[in-house]
């Protein structure tokens, strides 16, 4: 009896089994999933075939063989990688993209510090300090960034005079209308070992930090990290420049004919640029300060103050390394975005990663691949500027033991 009743239980199962399988919602979904990869594969496959077929139809070679071809044009910034006309396609590219990590990289480092400081602005008990904060804040934010930077291009080109009457708001700093010109040190050898002791500087200070930390957390007391960082950093350049003989000779820019020659120089096109991104993207960080302040506890700001601390050190040593936690995820983004902006560079002539794809393209018709080479540049400092937010996110993050 018990083996009958067994058997006609499993037969039972197998054939409820059997029914339930034809009517369960996990196996439609996996048709429907199917369906979908299908439709994607198809739609690709149907893409691929008919731009390789155009392509070969207009004799229109695929591929990247063009970066190997001489470019023949030139390129007006070129500071960080040198560059003729008689260079190939190649590294015309990579001077753009020299050009856009400058100007993303200077324009995070000033948006973040403007942002920040008008972000407290806004705190301010100072009322018309808050009040020209909020006003800077609901204007820029309002104001489409292709406009600004005409504005400030326009005001570099045609509001500024001539290199002969040229302003000079600080001895040895001249603003025209061919950019901005100001002094920088003649280079010599002994600089380049400064740099290399400025980068042991900074393993250093990183050590340290560490070092305090440990100290910290074995028997309470922490080490000055500010005040040791800073010396690690700037003591061994300083040994090293005062070893070298003090080189203190500097460049300076002179007006040799219709222009300045000498010093360092910033083109209207980067300046506008970098004026842009920067006024543009901070007035979104101040906001996001603002709220990350906003978001801790009052009550911080009262157990500070029975501690005996000032509210710009109670604002600095207590609510904002908890306000980090809310402000670090929304400003990647921002970040993000400025990087991508620079894009936007092709409006008024600085040579960028897009302006340059595209003088390529229109010389070697190669619109496939130099659209992917931009699709994959900004994809990658995409992800990268993301997983080091990330990592810096996941480090202050508050933990449970």
């Amino acid at each position: 009896m018990r083996r009958r009743s067994g058997s006609a239980g499993v037969g039972g199962g197998a054939a409820s089994r059997v029914r339930l399988s034809t009517g369960d919602p996990r196996l439609r979904a996996l048709a429907y999933q199917a369906a979908a990869l299908a439709a994607v594969i198809f739609v690709g496959w149907y893409l691929i075939s008919n731009t390789l077929a155009n392509l070969e139809a207009r004799r229109i070679a695929s591929g990247l063989g063009f970066l190997g071809r001489e470019a023949g044009f030139a390129i007006g910034e070129t500071s960080l990688v040198p560059y003729s006309a008689a260079d190939t396609y190649l590294r015309a590219i990579v001077v753009g993209l020299a050009n856009t990590f400058r100007v993303a990289l200077i324009g995070i480092v000033a948006a973040t510090v403007l942002g920040t400081l008008v972000g407290l602005a806004r705190l301010s008990r100072n009322w018309l300090v808050a009040k020209l904060a909020a006003g800077y804040v609901e204007f820029v934010r309002n104001v489409p960034l292709l406009v600004q930077l005409f504005f400030w291009y326009a005001v570099i080109t045609e509001n500024l005079p001539v290199p002969r009457e040229a302003v000079e708001p600080l001895p040895g700093v001249f603003l025209v209308n061919r950019g901005i010109f100001f002094p920088v040190p003649a280079w010599s050898a002994v600089h380049g070992w400064m740099l290399a002791a400025f980068a042991g500087g900074v393993f250093a200070a990183v050590a340290y930090a560490w070092w305090a930390r440990r100290r910290q957390a074995r028997t309470g007391r922490r080490p000055p990290v500010l005040a040791g960082a800073a010396a690690l950093l700037l003591l061994p350049p300083a040994i090293v420049w005062l070893a070298g003989g003090a080189p203190a000779r500097l460049s300076v820019p002179e007006l040799a004919g219709f222009n300045f020659a000498g010093g360092a120089h910033l083109s209207p096109e980067f300046a506008a640029l970098a004026a842009g991104l920067i006024v543009y993207t901070a007035s979104f960080i101040a906001e996001i300060v603002r709220a990350g302040v906003l978001s801790v506890h009052h009550g911080q700001f009262e157990a500070a103050s029975a501690l005996g601390l000032r509210r710009g050190l109670a604002l600095r040593l207590v609510v904002l390394p908890q306000a980090l936690r809310a402000i670090v995820p929304p400003i990647t983004s921002q970040y993000l975005n400025l990087t991508k902006n620079s894009s936007l560079a092709v409006a008024i002539g600085y040579p960028d990663l897009v302006s340059i794809a595209n003088t390529t393209i229109n010389q070697t018709g190669q619109a496939i691949e130099g659209i992917a080479i931009i699709m994959a540049v900004y994809l990658t400092i995409s992800l990268a500027i993301s997983a080091l937010m990330n990592w810096y996110n996941a480090r202050i993050a508050l933990t449970e033991r």
